[in-house]
């Protein structure tokens, strides 16, 4: 019986790993750690309480620019706008991605001392 791993295989787009592949060479992570970065930063941005509504807004005013607000970006709320400006600080100033690595670290940590679940045969 093999060992169990802490870990889980998931399908994705292709697409999204191709993304996340161009996302994760400049900073030296893999393209799992990338999308386990995003997903981080995900999950931080819901608990939030921003609406649907609010974070694809946010989402469509980066539009891909890597930090930089794109020129026909949608209005946001003053609220938002102050959120954005703060994660850019964050990320540019390079604070979010130790946040990130922080939480990363400390959910493989917990991860590994979950004992897993066995699902009945």
């Amino acid at each position: 019986m093999p060992t169990p791993t802490p870990f889980a295989s998931v399908k994705l787009p292709a697409a999204l790993v191709d993304k996340a592949r161009d996302a994760a060479q400049p900073m030296r992570r893999s393209v799992a750690s990338q999308i386990e970065y995003w997903a981080t930063l995900g999950r931080a941005l819901e608990q939030t309480g921003l609406s649907t509504q609010d974070s694809q807004a946010l989402i469509a005013r980066e539009g891909g620019a890597r930090y930089a607000v794109a020129e026909a970006a949608p209005a946001l709320s003053p609220e938002l706008d102050a959120l954005h400006g703060h994660v850019l600080a964050l990320a540019q100033s390079g604070a979010l991605a130790e946040r990130a690595k922080a939480a990363v670290a400390e959910n493989r940590a917990k991860a590994q001392t979950r004992p897993r679940s066995r699902r009945a045969a």
